[in-house]
């Protein structure tokens, strides 16, 4: 019996040991729930380095300048304006790669079309809608002295290429070359201004 006392003991010794660690297990969770319900704190202040923010706005600043300085070097000077005979000799060098017996036809097209519209616009004389002999007889009643000191040359320049565009004849390569240089002449001849 004795055995049997001694083990309630024991055993009651264990329930109250049970029950105050309970206890304090409960209060330390109630103490941990009170830290937990805290009221709002401050901002907690975060030292970063100051290095990463310079050393990037430094590159920053360098790349831009190395940007400008290259857009500088490789800037194109502006275009200037062309001068009416200037584009009418880009226009009539266009026609050089037809200077050849299977595009005459096309040669004297272009090349007839290139210098009746360069008289139009320098001289305001209508050279594009009226036939080759409407615009010498024009010439010839006008008074512009220009046009009437190049009078022969522009006749035989555009009686030649009204033969090739309307009679279908071929030209030698010699000859087309001739009609190109006597278009080119007139050009820098009665240009406003020298042409190259």
């Amino acid at each position: 019996m004795k055995a049997i006392v001694s083990i309630r003991r024991v055993a009651r010794s264990c329930a109250w040991l049970a029950l105050i660690a309970g206890v304090a297990l409960v209060g330390s969770t109630a103490a941990q729930a009170e830290e937990d319900i805290r009221d709002i704190r401050g901002p907690k202040a975060v030292t970063e380095s100051w290095m990463i923010p310079a050393v990037l706005a430094g590159a920053i600043v360098v790349a831009i300048c190395g940007y400008i300085i290259w857009r500088r070097r490789h800037r194109e000077a502006p275009l200037r304006n062309l001068t009416l005979a200037e584009k009418t000799l880009e226009r009539l060098e266009e026609t050089r790669p037809l200077l050849n017996p299977a595009t005459a036809r096309e040669f004297g097209i272009a090349a007839s079309e290139v210098i009746r519209n360069y008289i139009e616009q320098r001289f305001g004389v209508i050279a594009t809608q009226q036939t080759t002999e409407e615009f010498l007889q024009t010439l010839l009643q006008g008074s512009n002295e220009t046009l009437a000191r190049h009078r022969s040359l522009l006749a035989q320049f555009l009686q030649q290429c009204d033969i090739v565009k309307f009679a279908g004849a071929s030209l030698a390569v010699a000859d087309m070359e001739s009609l190109f240089q006597s278009a080119r002449s007139f050009v820098l001849e009665t240009s406003e201004t020298p042409a190259a």
